[in-house]
């Protein structure tokens, strides 16, 4: 199946995998054609400001409700364990990169949870997973009741096959599957590792420009909605849900990516992160990191967000009489950061490709010892940062790390902020 795209973030999008399916002037007609059955897929609800609401109309083979109860899913036994309950320690944390897994996993079972903030019954908080996956989806099928599912690869491409038609992407490009959307995952190199950041508050959405006007940071005609395509499968297959945190599963017996047609602005895109219009100063100072934010859900407090994705791609560094690392800071914003190729920064090492820190609310943090040493003596000529890609998962509600987390941070992380010379006074 090869993906094909239409552009633009937001947009009311109509698309049909054969010509004639789509109903011309009524949502659901009393005879759809080809016998389809007419389903709308609300991502907000139905009285949500028009500028706000979100949602497609399906006409799909069989309806989403024709399937048995649910039983508990005994898999994926790393993904929405729950986090600590113990007293949370105001500890940075910092972690390697985890290994594949040594028996056969997709991506589903081979997501790791590790970290999250509020339940998803509140309709707000971020949970942050990783995923490392070495076996296809085949015959499974999964969908998320909690939230979105902003997919960042970090190796490996991945076959995004949805309800809404196929999406492909790798290291680089970044993908979102709304809360509800069916689909499955195949490996097209065999093995993949990445992150997933689920939103479970307001949907992800562009920021406001201000003052920096019409274009800039992510673009909307850059972001790309599958066409319909659809599968006419029987046999055994099954379905996974997640829903207030816990795994679900049934059985179908037939695909339920049988959609043949839809319209509407709910639906999955991919974006290439190599594409963001990077903005910064050509005077002085280092700007905010609010600067590279790609997404945002906001919050019920304005301009503190639920959710901000933000990126640190490839730029050049030009002010004068500036220290042009990442300052030292303490936030009220929690900060989980992943780094998907290169190297940042602010840190010497310890930070690898498919690794991930954690700055909570009001930790000290900022650059280690080495890279406040180069950066203090550098001479400040134009420079360019290239060959990185970082990004970061920000949000107001502290983040707690799940126990698996825990267990496997980097023992040693503080000493990164060992050697720093006291300040000489007069």
């Amino acid at each position: 199946m090869t993906a094909r795209y239409m552009s633009g973030f937001g947009s009311h999008f109509a698309s049909e995998a054969v010509p004639g399916a789509l109903p011309q002037g009524r949502n659901s007609p009393q005879r759809p054609a080809f016998g389809l059955y007419a389903e709308q897929l609300s991502g907000t609800a139905f009285t949500a400001p028009r500028a706000e609401n979100r949602r497609s109309w399906l006409y799909r083979m069989q309806p989403s409700a024709a399937h048995p109860p649910y039983r508990r899913y005994e898999g994926a036994r790393l993904f929405a364990p729950g986090t600590a309950d113990a007293p949370l320690p105001p500890n940075r944390l910092r972690w390697d990169p985890l290994d594949m897994p040594g028996e056969p996993a997709d991506f589903v079972d081979g997501l790791v949870t590790m970290m999250a903030n509020r339940d998803p019954a509140e309709l707000e908080g971020v949970a942050v997973h990783i995923y490392r996956a070495n076996a296809d989806m085949a015959d499974r099928y999964f969908f998320d009741a909690d939230g979105e599912l902003l997919v960042i690869p970090e190796q490996g491409r991945l076959d995004l096959r949805t309800e809404l038609g196929a999406i492909g992407i790798g290291p680089g490009e970044v993908a979102l599957i709304p809360r509800g959307v069916r689909f499955r995952v195949l490996l097209p190199e065999g093995q993949a590792r990445g992150y997933v950041a689920e939103n479970h508050g307001a949907l992800f959405r562009l920021p406001e420009l201000g003052p920096i006007g019409a274009n800039g940071l992510a673009n909307p005609r850059d972001f790309l909605t599958p066409q319909a395509a659809y599968e006419d499968r029987e046999g055994r297959f099954q379905l996974i849900q997640k829903q207030l945190g816990a795994l679900w599963v049934t059985e179908l017996d037939h695909s339920p990516l049988d959609v043949v047609a839809w319209h509407g602005n709910l639906a999955p895109w991919k974006y290439d992160l190599r594409l963001f219009n990077t903005i910064g100063t050509i005077s002085y100072d280092h700007p905010d990191p609010s600067i590279f934010t790609m997404l945002t859900s906001p919050s019920d407090v304005p301009g503190r967000a639920n959710a901000d994705f933000v990126i640190f791609p490839p730029r050049w560094l030009v002010a004068e009489d500036t220290f042009r690392p990442p300052w030292f800071h303490r936030n009220v914003m929690s900060e989980c950061m992943g780094l998907i190729t290169g190297a940042y920064d602010a840190k010497a090492e310890g930070f690898a490709p498919g690794g991930m820190s954690l700055h909570n609310l009001m930790a000290g943090h900022g650059p280690d010892a080495a890279s406040w040493k180069g950066a203090s003596e550098a001479e400040l000529k134009p420079h360019k940062i290239d060959g990185t890609m970082a990004f970061m998962v920000e949000s107001c509600w502290p983040y707690r790390p799940t126990r698996f987390a825990l267990d496997h941070a980097q023992p040693d992380y503080d000493a990164a902020w060992e050697g720093f010379p006291k300040a000489r006074l007069p």
